[in-house]
């Protein structure tokens, strides 16, 4: 369980941010392809809410057609930029930084699973590393995000769910800004060798409201 102090300064400066390809085997697929993009790049501040998994309301995001196919064992990079049709130096606002996480959900089907619930597990998590934040590691790389998928896991089709936490205001509401979509994929050469622990979300994280000492 995460504890977020979520909570900004109303009418602070937009960190917005969308996972909007993917990255496999070197190739960068076209904008939303395999991946539940929405319209606007607002951020996700209400952990209970459903949203949370792969976004949505109040974000209007649009379901995709398509599943794209990875390798168990090979790298992935969700590649993030400021909106859909962003170039690739303009990622997110510098100023607004946190930690970068990725989830994988095994689903029955990667098309339907509208995502929230049980049965997902992490498999990619980078913080504060010698002074610098993960999200200006993401910026300074034209917005890749690496993201490791494990050999051990079972083929079949998953929700990938790529994730941005903007920090810079969660010390007040609404808090901590949320950036997540979900990819749909088919995991093929999976061992099956382990059975991760999974979670809820929403779940994962909580309000933590403290006033002054």
């Amino acid at each position: 369980m995460k504890f977020l102090g979520l909570l900004a300064a109303s009418g602070v400066a937009t960190a917005h941010t969308i996972f909007v390809s993917l990255e496999v085997n070197g190739t960068v697929m076209p904008v939303s392809h395999g991946i539940r993009t929405p319209s606007y790049d607002g951020p996700i501040t209400d952990v209970g809410s459903d949203s949370l998994a792969c976004n949505g309301p109040p974000n209007p995001t649009t379901p995709s057609d398509k599943i794209i196919a990875v390798e168990a064992g090979s790298e992935v990079a969700a590649i993030w930029r400021k909106t859909l049709t962003a170039a690739a130096n303009d990622i997110m606002d510098p100023s607004h930084v946190g930690p970068t996480m990725a989830y994988l959900k095994k689903v029955d089907s990667a098309l339907t699973n509208k995502g929230p619930g049980n049965g997902w597990f992490k498999i990619q998590e980078e913080g504060l590393e010698n002074g610098q934040w993960a999200t200006t590691k993401v910026i300074n790389k034209n917005g890749r995000h690496p993201i490791k998928i494990p050999k051990c896991i079972e083929s079949g089709e998953y929700l990938l769910r790529a994730e941005m936490i903007a920090l810079h205001g969660a010390g007040s509401y609404p808090g901590a800004q949320l950036y997540m979509e979900c990819a749909q994929l088919r995991i093929y050469n999976g061992t099956g060798r382990l059975t991760p622990k999974t979670y809820n979300i929403p779940g994962i994280y909580k309000v933590s409201l403290k006033g002054p000492n």
